[in-house]
């Protein structure tokens, strides 16, 4: 598993690093967050590009995010506008990958085996995602998989 490491800094006599977790984003995660601005998924979103964590995409996922966010974001939620900002600023600040391989079917859900492909292909170390028990089988390849809030407090207790 790979692991970026971030910034040293020092407060007094005490030494802490900064560890910058790389994550694949389940696309139920960006639907809760359109959904609630009060929970994790939220607060996941308003936290990209801080370097807390890295998102890492392909076309594929972009692709399925842009798809279900216009499908399932009433305009309440977000506009059609807002879906295009969002993904515009997702874009930016993510690392693209290709997937050079095609493990299918391997997840109890096959639309969600491209996810851990793009997972495998980055060395992330984890999946964030809402249905933890679909991804059972990304231990085999030393990813883990977790729901926002549990990646959120491991995030968050670095502060």
């Amino acid at each position: 598993m790979k692991a970026k490491f971030g910034s040293v800094r020092s407060t007094s006599r005490l030494f802490m690093v900064e560890r910058t977790y790389n994550i694949v984003l389940d696309t139920n995660v960006l639907i809760a967050a359109a959904r609630s601005p009060k929970g994790a998924s939220f607060r996941l979103i308003e936290l990209l590009g801080e370097k807390r964590f890295e998102i890492h995409i392909s076309v594929a996922l972009v692709l399925e995010y842009e798809e279900v966010l216009r499908r399932e974001a009433t305009p309440e939620m977000w506009a059609d506008r807002d879906v295009d900002i969002f993904l515009d600023y997702l874009v930016a600040v993510a690392h693209w990958h290709k997937t050079p391989f095609n493990w299918r079917p391997m997840l109890r859900d096959p639309d969600d085996d491209f996810l851990l492909e793009i997972a495998v292909a980055a060395g992330v170390d984890c999946i964030v995602t809402h249905n933890v028990k679909d991804f059972s089988e990304a231990v085999s390849f030393g990813i883990e998989v977790l729901k926002p809030r549990e990646f959120l407090r491991r995030v968050e207790d670095q502060l």
